[in-house]
């Protein structure tokens, strides 16, 4: 119609390509190569960059994951080859930048500047993708997500991140889960936690998250079961209930991601990440993050590529929950 105005949602859906012509080494970096915007309004499912390692308790480095992620996913096409998804199709996707922040050398401080932002997305009914950052944001972006119903959790990591403290601090990327729960935005019994390997100086963590409910799968257990058993097991856990998906590359073996602050032999191949992501399909999916990338531990870049590819499994994994939810 003459003179209609154009609607915000309208106007980012007129940028978002569904082929990219250009090079890939030209424009200013966003999340795969997405619209950069500042207003959630319009959008369903925001790329979000968390740059922020300060609560890590050994090698830092994470601090530069979003960017170097952004740049590597400038590799990344618009159709899944396996299932045939499209998720620029499904959904309106756009790059929201990084949450800003007010005193990065607070924990708390930076947990509150992650809440607020995080909190004027969850408003406007758009689903978070993130790349972190230490596993420490997952905890703020929690308390937003999961205030109103305590959400289920698929966590791929190496580690539990459930201790009580590190170095004496209640809020460190190896505290998050068990602060989630404490503080009532996590359901343990609706919580997977897959690929736990590696020597602990204390059984605490472990200990915690099976007294609490959580399904722990370590690593040995992953292997006796295969890629599909462990799909079975998830379901079971979270059920259809809304669910958060945390990975942390950490969880891949550092031969396919060296790039990362705390990495442990023995983990997983990157075909059975990207196997188990697919096996998700269908579930009641409310958010995502994929932190621990440390891009000067990995000169080669190859880490943040593998991060980009397995946010690129996951967004095909949010927009087509979204697209059901519509129906």
């Amino acid at each position: 119609m003459p003179g209609k105005k154009q609607s915000s949602k309208d106007s980012v859906m007129k940028d978002i390509p569904q082929s990219t012509p250009a090079p890939r080494y030209s424009g200013i970096a966003t999340f795969m190569r997405m619209p950069l915007v500042q207003d959630p309004s319009g959008i369903d499912i925001a790329l979000i960059g968390v740059p922020y390692d300060g609560a890590v308790e050994g090698r830092p480095g994470a601090r530069h994951g979003p960017r170097e992620i952004r740049n590597m996913s400038s590799m990344i096409r618009t159709i899944h080859h396996s299932t045939r998804i499209n998720p620029y199709k499904l959904c309106n996707i756009a790059d929201m930048g990084d949450v800003p922040f007010t005193n990065v050398y607070r924990a708390e401080e930076v947990h509150n500047d992650i809440m607020n932002y995080y909190q004027k997305v969850h408003e406007a009914g758009v689903v978070p993708l993130s790349a972190g950052g230490d596993h420490s944001i997952s905890l703020p972006i929690l308390r937003v997500l999961g205030k109103e119903t305590p959400a289920g959790l698929i966590h791929i990591d190496a580690h539990t991140d459930t201790n009580d403290t590190e170095m004496g601090f209640k809020f460190s990327h190896g505290t998050s889960f068990r602060r989630a729960v404490e503080e009532g935005t996590l359901d343990a019994n609706r919580t997977v936690q897959i690929g736990i390997r590696g020597a602990q100086n204390s059984e605490e963590s472990w200990d915690f998250s099976k007294e609490s409910g959580m399904r722990v799968i370590f690593m040995e257990e992953f292997t006796a079961l295969g890629v599909n058993g462990v799909i079975d097991q998830v379901r079971l856990v979270v059920g259809d209930g809304p669910t958060y998906i945390s990975f942390d590359i950490d969880g891949l073996d550092p031969a396919f991601a060296p790039g990362t602050g705390t990495p442990e032999i023995g983990g997983m191949t990157t075909v059975e990440a990207q196997t188990l992501l697919r096996g998700l399909r269908g579930l009641n999916l409310i958010g995502a993050d994929v932190v621990e990338v440390a891009p000067p531990f990995d000169p080669s870049g190859n880490t943040a590529l593998v991060a980009a590819t397995i946010m690129f499994e996951i967004l095909c994994l949010l927009a087509e929950s979204i697209a059901l939810q519509k129906k």
